[in-house]
């Protein structure tokens, strides 16, 4: 049965990002607050500035919500603690995880939450040591230079970029730092953004492989269905197909686990009047609405709820719901559900 996980909000510090070390550690450390589940009598009592506040406070809530542990997050945070484990003690040729799939069937999700646990282990393993950085996340740039990504990592540890600073010191400094600090798992999210077909793509995938080789860590991918766009192909290609397990991410069928994320979804909502079960009667329009998509699905019920918040109607309904534009990918699926709505 999969379980809601805290997802830590950037609420309080809506500008850091998990591209530096000091988003990376609020992201690690903040701990949601969700407000109390009031009914709306009890709401009615409370003081103007107090209901003001806690309908931001709930506004709040549904924007940032909790993550859902679905069986695609559950197998990367196996998978990759494991390897983790394996490449304690290798000296070379260390295994590492892609995780591939459609855009919202939670790949950055997945590798962050993978992230999370890695870290959270960690400090129960070093209390009170606060030097240390177990966990690196980047993104790569669109048209990504060698020189782009080693700047990512500098950045995320803080080290100063300049423009005269050339590549092999930006290396030289990250590998240097991330040894000291003993970092044990680097996640790099956007990797379609490398192609191996071209110089610089393929002078960016060299570039991992070479941090990879010297910063004992365990590398994780995560990119728009990169397998089908050359990252396996080539003598780079089978290098990283001979040493990574890839996971795959799909649109979720309709079934027991699709009904379970909806459940729980459900049971997050903040509001004064909605009827639990609701959503669940409604699973299977969900699904047919988002085409599986954990996603859109996540964006429909969030921006459903802070609608049933401003306009006061305080429950969703399938007319609040349908309210809700999703993205093109999701419209394309919902096509024959308002085919049938027509006729």
């Amino acid at each position: 049965m999969s379980s809601a996980l805290p997802l830590p909000s950037g609420a309080e510090a809506p500008e850091r990002q998990l591209t530096t070390k000091e988003g990376w550690r609020d992201f690690v450390g903040q701990v949601p607050k969700i407000p109390a589940r009031l009914s709306r009598s009890e709401w009615r009592q409370l003081p103007a500035a107090e209901r003001e506040r806690y309908d931001e406070d709930r506004l709040d809530h549904h924007t940032r919500m909790l993550v859902i542990a679905t069986s695609a997050i559950e197998h990367t945070i196996i998978v990759g603690s494991r390897l983790v484990l394996l490449n304690r003690h290798a000296i070379s040729a260390r295994r590492g995880l892609i995780v591939s799939g459609l855009a919202g069937t939670g790949k950055t999700t997945a590798i962050t939450q993978l992230g999370l646990r890695h870290e959270l282990t960690d400090r129960k393993r070093h209390p009170g040591i606060t030097d240390r950085i177990p966990v690196v996340y980047i993104t790569v740039p669109p048209a990504a230079t060698a020189r782009m990504v080693a700047a990512e990592f500098a950045r995320f540890l803080g080290l100063p970029v300049r423009t005269r600073s050339n590549i092999t010191d930006l290396i030289e400094a990250v590998v240097g730092v991330l040894t000291d600090t003993r970092c044990g798992l680097v996640l790099v999210d956007e990797l379609h953004n490398i192609s191996l077909t071209t110089r610089q793509g393929a002078e960016v995938s060299d570039t991992l492989k070479y941090f990879s080789e010297r910063i004992p860590v365990t590398f994780v991918y995560a990119g728009i269905d990169v397998e089908k766009e050359g990252m396996f192909a080539g003598t780079r290609g089978g290098q990283i197909a001979g040493r990574f397990t890839l996971i795959p991410t799909h649109p979720f069928p309709y079934g027991t686990e699709w009904k379970g994320l909806v459940a729980q979804l459900e049971d997050t909502l903040c509001l004064l009047d909605h009827q639990a079960g609701t959503l669940r009667r409604l699973d299977r329009y969900l699904h047919t609405r988002t085409g599986g998509m954990i996603g859109a699905l996540s964006h429909q019920i969030r921006g459903a709820a802070i609608d049933a918040i401003l306009t006061g109607t305080e429950k969703l309904t399938r007319a609040g719901l349908d309210r809700v534009p999703l993205d093109y990918t999701a419209q394309q699926h919902d096509k024959p559900l308002s085919k049938k709505r027509r006729r």
